[in-house]
């Protein structure tokens, strides 16, 4: 491992000069050491081989260099997950052009705000943002390209106009006996060379470009393969879940496992719980890379009601059987999530309290990271084997993470860390810049957290979420929330503050409800019973008051964490 006490830049060249691999270097030798072998599998649709990608590759260079896309140009990238998305994304990093990945889920006026913010001289698009978008809104957009054929949507220029209609033309008369390995030479970055911008939210004027340079992205594939990659077999299955224009997805789900020489399947529809569930069952991938909510609802619809019957509940308060009790119960989830995996990874927000200890308590496979899109992601994580409860993890290699509190272990302070992961700024924003990035390097996260003697940190909160008592007591909303969401019938919540006093909005299990023959009147009564028993559980100073029903699903981020901000 690197020199910690090198500053981040210095730890990259000392790492460099002992690898001597560049990110993209990591991307061809992939594709060089597994050609023959499957690549990028569509769920229930086609397969790419190493061989695929690298001609696919090769013929995306091609039409950028024909049509007059240059070093530096940004690419815009916007669809679901797909094999040709993923194809792409490498083709534009290799080309040494920037990468613009932009979530498919936000609406069209994010899209555009985006692509004419970072100046994007082309757009690939997926099918169902293809009906979505407005080419008029972009106006400085060359062209707009198709992920699933790549044929053109628009084009504003006679250049690329006639390098697609003459692109296999032009491939064949580069490589008149074919394309091979000797063939792939391509583009050699620099540690702190543009590779991509990622965008936190839809701008609408006020722009949360993330600026992120190759060392990033090699200091978190470095981490993932020391860590990760020796636990896993060779050219095993993955399964690619989160979007990939998320960085939590695009580090973990995607660049890792294609750089190790996996097989990855896309799942390129919406992922709700039964898909996912049966994508598990028919992958079998060999990690499993999730956030929180994917994992709490198939353990709460698929598990728990297998094991709350009250012969189980009564075996496992026997000392003699309690032990091979608990191994039939893992056995069951371990098969919930394809029966193969290394251990389930996951991230993008806390995982439940109740769920955590339920798996920690039957000794299943979990670990808790932890990061921000501007560290591209990693910031801690731990193996499993070194995981502890409520905890995500130590700081990764190649990052240093302190806490800005006068005693760390007991009093919660924000984190912050530096290194080779953070980012470079936000694109076009060096107000924002500054506000988050100190003069030292530090990268200030707005998570309040503490860290243990042996360096594991806890996350308390978010500094902007903190919400302040009647008598000056300091509130976190998250800690409340945890508790709550393992009652009776409570699918997702949230707390607010009211007038001084702390009101939770919760959607409920409407269909277990209904199951029950429950109506609203009762669910009223039983988010009463809820409220009283909580509050038995909690400081006076952070009773709730009431707990108001939500009919509607709360509106969430990409990583499936509830948008706060819109029910202050």
């Amino acid at each position: 491992m690197c020199n910690k006490d090198s500053t981040f830049a210095q730890n990259f060249e000392i790492c460099a000069m002992q690898t001597d691999i560049s990110f993209n270097s990591y991307i061809e030798r992939s594709i060089l050491n597994n050609w023959h072998l499957d690549a990028l599998t569509d769920y229930k649709g086609s397969t790419l081989q190493y061989h695929d990608v690298a001609r696919k590759i090769e013929k995306i260079h091609i039409l950028f260099e024909n049509s007059g896309v240059h070093k530096g140009d940004k690419i815009a990238i916007c669809g679901r997950n797909s094999a040709h998305w993923a194809v792409t994304f490498l083709a534009t990093l290799t080309y040494g052009a920037v990468a613009v990945p932009i979530l498919h889920e936000f609406n069209a006026e994010q899209m555009h705000n985006i692509v004419n913010h970072s100046e994007s001289k082309l757009l690939f698009v997926g099918d169902v943002v293809a009906t979505e978008i407005n080419p008029d809104a972009m106006p400085d957009i060359e062209g707009i390209v198709n992920i699933p054929d790549f044929s053109l949507m628009l084009s504003r220029s006679e250049t690329l106009t006639y390098a697609r209609e003459h692109l296999n033309e032009m491939f064949g008369q580069k490589y008149p006996k074919a394309f091979r390995q000797e063939h792939i030479s391509w583009h050699k970055d620099q540690p702190e060379e543009l590779a991509l911008i990622n965008y936190t939210s839809g701008t609408t004027g006020f722009s949360k470009g993330v600026m992120l340079p190759y060392r990033a992205l090699w200091g978190n594939l470095d981490f993932c393969i020391n860590a990760l990659g020796k636990h896993l077999p060779k050219n095993c299955d993955t399964l690619s879940i989160l979007p990939m224009a998320h960085m939590y997805g695009m580090a973990i789900e995607f660049l890792f496992p294609f750089c190790s020489g996996s097989h990855l399947f896309f799942l390129n529809r919406l992922p709700s719980p039964a898909i996912i569930a049966q994508a598990f069952t028919d992958v079998r991938p060999a990690v499993v890379i999730a956030v929180p909510l994917i994992i709490e609802k198939i353990i709460r619809k698929r598990v728990f009601p297998q094991i709350q019957s009250n012969a189980v509940r009564l075996m496992l308060q026997m000392p003699v059987v309690n032990k091979k009790v608990k191994q039939r119960i893992c056995d069951e989830v371990y098969k919930a999530m394809g029966g193969r995996a290394y251990e389930v990874i996951i991230g993008g927000a806390a995982l439940n309290q109740e769920i955590e200890h339920f798996l920690y308590d039957i000794h299943f496979p979990v670990t808790v990271g932890y990061g921000t899109t501007e560290c591209a992601p990693l910031i801690t994580f731990s193996d499993y084997h070194d995981f502890v409860p409520g905890s995500c993890g130590t700081p990764v290699d190649h990052m240093e993470v302190k806490i800005l509190s006068s005693d760390p272990e007991h009093v919660a302070g924000e984190i912050v860390t530096r290194g080779m992961n953070v980012m470079l700024g936000y694109y076009k924003n060096e107000e924002a810049t500054r506000q988050v990035l100190d003069a030292d390097g530090w990268y200030h996260t707005g998570d309040l957290g503490t860290m243990s003697a042996d360096g594991h940190v806890f996350i308390r909160g978010r500094i902007k979420n903190m919400l302040l008592s009647a008598n000056g007591q300091n509130v976190y909303p998250e800690e409340i929330e945890d508790k709550l969401s393992s009652m009776a019938l409570v699918s997702e919540c949230i707390v607010v503050q009211r007038d001084e006093k702390f009101v939770a909005l919760v959607h409920p299990d409407y269909e277990e409800a209904k199951a029950m023959g429950f109506t609203d009147t009762d669910l009223q009564n039983i988010m009463e019973q809820n409220r009283q028993e909580l509050n038995r559980q909690l400081p006076a100073y952070s009773n709730l008051s009431t707990i108001q029903l939500h009919k509607e699903e709360f509106a969430k981020t990409p990583k499936k964490s509830i948008k706060r901000y819109l029910y202050q």
